[in-house]
């Protein structure tokens, strides 16, 4: 295995929020899901849950559904920056918060379990990392996270295969990007924080 190689794909990851409308072939769903599969978890615990949606008609709904639960919310003075700008997006009936790719995977873990996000963290990392290697763009989603709680999200999950007991630690928005190439855009950003400190 190259490190360098490795390394790359890492540097050169960058989210994608236009995507084209095109089917995403089983092969490459299947490795990345397999590369989600395989991430680390607390004690081996394996508890992460993947629903992968490719239904039209189940991504449109849940989109509707996430906008008008968020256009019931005010912004508050303090709230994160990025769930504000979901509240204020979701005004607009256009809004689409998981950018019309073809496919949104969401990925749960037991709430009763202390390590849920950090497992989930770790299968979305390496999903994304995955739709690299394949020139592939996705973006981590938020939205259902930051609704994991509503009661009318919840029913809806529930009907998809959430468990009651799970709750929503983050999503993958994957497609094939909408760009002049057909490829993800890798232009490293610039690392202007992050600090490193060693001890030796």
């Amino acid at each position: 295995m190259n490190a360098d190689d490795a390394l790359e794909l890492i540097r050169s990851r960058r989210s994608t929020r236009r995507f084209l409308d095109k089917p995403l072939e089983d092969e490459k769903l299947e490795q990345i899901i397999e590369a989600g599969r395989y991430a680390p978890s607390g004690g081996n615990s394996q508890t992460t849950h993947f629903l992968v949606i490719r239904k039209k008609e189940v991504l449109r709904e849940l989109a509707d559904l996430v906008r008008q639960e968020f256009s019931k919310m005010e912004v508050t003075e303090g709230m994160y920056r990025s769930l504000a700008a979901a509240v204020r997006a979701s005004r607009d009936e256009s809004y689409v918060f998981h950018y019309s790719a073809p496919v949104l995977i969401l990925v749960a873990n037991r709430r009763s379990y202390c390590n849920n996000m950090a497992d989930s963290s770790c299968a979305l990392e390496n999903m994304m990392i995955m739709a690299n290697a394949l020139d592939l763009g996705s973006c981590w989603i938020n939205q259902v996270h930051w609704l994991t709680d509503n009661p009318v999200i919840r029913e809806y999950l529930a009907g998809l295969g959430i468990p009651g007991e799970a709750c929503v630690c983050g999503g993958l928005a994957v497609g094939y990007p909408d760009t002049a190439d057909g490829l993800p855009d890798r232009r490293p950003l610039p690392r202007t924080g992050n600090p490193v400190s060693y001890i030796d």
